[in-house]
């Protein structure tokens, strides 16, 4: 949309401003989980639960989760992650057709979209999992 104001001649300072606090999110969400990772994420294992760009579809268009994703992978992280809607695999992203799968042997588990089965899933068997018990739940989902 920036774009086509532009092209007509007007400058859509709202919308401009709208694409950098996003931008700012999912760099304070990346940045999070890199200080997990004590500021180096090169070669770390990350773990994510979603993919799509809500719950409840399919949909990857203009998606969170693959922005903050790729700014870790970027970076030098191996990326895994689940999303009950997601099967085929990603540039960069390695999808598994489980959420427990996707914590073996993570140093740090983002939770990025927030579908109702993640609420329920075993902690413990995560922790289990997980080489570093390290959590960004940037969607306030396993709060309990």
């Amino acid at each position: 949309m920036v774009k086509i104001a532009e092209e007509g001649g007007y400058d859509f300072h709202l919308l401009k401003g709208v694409i950098q606090v996003n931008d700012e999110q999912y760099d304070r969400t990346a940045e999070k989980a890199i200080e997990l990772m004590d500021g180096d994420v090169d070669g770390k294992q990350v773990a994510a639960w979603g993919l799509t760009f809500k719950a409840r579809t399919d949909d990857l268009r203009e998606s969170p989760s693959l922005e903050v994703l790729g700014r870790l992978a970027a970076r030098g992280a191996k990326v895994r992650a689940y999303d009950p809607a997601v099967s085929h695999q990603l540039d960069g992203i390695e999808v598994v057709t489980d959420p427990y799968d996707a914590c073996d042997g993570a140093d740090v588990l983002l939770v990025l979209t927030e579908w109702d089965e993640f609420k329920w899933l075993d902690l413990g068997e995560v922790k289990a999992r997980m080489a570093t018990p390290a959590v960004v739940d940037a969607r306030n989902l396993l709060d309990r």
